[in-house]
C-alpha cells in the first residue's frame, strides 16, 4: 500500500508519469523505496534544495509506525 501511494505522489510530480518505477528492497531491518524516474524528471522530484524529496520523506515517516524504518532513495 505504501509503494502504491509513493509511485502515485510522484506520478503527479513528474513529467512523464509513465516512466516512473517504484520498488521495495530489504537492506538488514530496513525497506528501501527506490524510486526511478526519467532522467529530466529527477530534479523536479528533488526539488529547489530538496524540499520536495524531503516532503514525502516527512509523510511517509508520518504514516509508517515508529518501529518500522523506511528510506526513500532517489536512483539513477
Amino acid at each position: 500500500m505504501l509503494k502504491e501511494l509513493v509511485e502515485y505522489i510522484v506520478k503527479q510530480i513528474v513529467s512523464k508519469p509513465d516512466l516512473v518505477s517504484v520498488t521495495t528492497v530489504k537492506r538488514g531491518g530496513v525497506s528501501v523505496l527506490a524510486i526511478s524516474t526519467d532522467k529530466k524528471d529527477r530534479g523536479r522530484l528533488i526539488g529547489r534544495e530538496g524540499q520536495t524529496i524531503k516532503a514525502l520523506r516527512a509523510l511517509v515517516n508520518v504514516i509508517v509506525p515508529e518501529e518500522k524504518k523506511i528510506i526513500i532513495e532517489v536512483v539513477e
